[in-house]
């Protein structure tokens, strides 16, 4: 099951009121996200709202000890984009570390992003809040700008072929069950 998301206008709405909607989602949205994100956002980076689509490869990075996100190919890879601030990730990030501890044997990888600008926001969330998986810190949002992240948290499933099998933003606990599925569902496709 594919997640798709956009922004809609109902049909009702005026063309002015519609104009005038998407001015202000266009001014509130940059002050909303990190500097390093806005900032790219705001100059004109070429950055959709949701730059990745299902079965689309996802940008490569850079993951820390100089291996990079395509060396992973045949795992199945969730990455979790993610900044002290955020309220949602600290929820998700006990469920990311159940479920690299559940799946980890059967090839998930999880990657957290921080987007934080500066390391020691970030150290002080994961004080708090230990993460068992990967962390990158991308103080810069670089990485963000390239997949095309608008919010925290946002999520991108990639599955073992190294194509994108979802993209999904913000985090609720009820949502445990449904996001889990798929990545069992993810993790089920790479077996032969």
């Amino acid at each position: 099951m594919s997640e798709s998301f956009s922004v809609s206008t109902s049909a009702c709405v005026s063309e002015d009121r519609r104009s005038l909607l998407s001015a202000a989602v266009g001014m509130l949205l940059p002050a909303a996200l990190p500097a390093g994100v806005a900032a790219g956002l705001s100059s004109g980076l070429s950055a959709p709202a949701w730059a990745l689509e299902p079965k689309q490869s996802p940008p490569d990075l850079d993951i820390g000890g100089g291996q990079r996100l395509s060396a992973l190919g045949g795992k199945v890879i969730y990455i979790d984009f993610w900044a002290s601030w955020c309220g949602p990730c600290r929820q998700s990030f006990p469920w990311l570390n159940t479920m690299q501890k559940r799946y980890g044997e059967q090839g998930l990888v999880v990657i957290g992003i921080n987007l934080d600008e500066k390391q020691k926001d970030a150290d002080e969330f994961l004080a708090q809040v230990p993460a068992s998986f990967k962390l990158m810190f991308d103080p810069t949002g670089s990485s963000a700008k390239r997949f095309g992240v608008t919010g925290m948290p946002t999520s991108v499933l990639v599955g073992a072929d190294g194509k994108v099998v979802q993209v999904h933003s913000g985090f609720r606990p009820e949502q445990r069950v449904e996001l889990e599925q798929r990545l069992v569902a993810a993790l089920s496709a790479r077996r032969p």
